[in-house]
């Protein structure tokens, strides 16, 4: 083989490594599970609505 066509195969191996790996990170990402934090008036109110149930019993 000539060495045009050894480049080219390996050129094509290349990119064809590094777009696997791009979908595979592309699809943990999607996979992965965000959490956000309450904000600060919701845990005041959940607290307080847990104390009035409480009490209520």
């Amino acid at each position: 083989m000539s060495t045009y066509t050894i480049v080219i195969i390996i050129m094509i191996i290349v990119v064809a490594l590094v777009l696997l790996l791009s979908l595979l990170t592309i699809s943990k990402g999607y996979a992965y599970k965000h959490k956000v934090d309450p904000l600060p008036d919701e845990e005041e109110n959940k607290k307080q609505e847990d104390n009035e149930e409480e009490e209520k019993k």
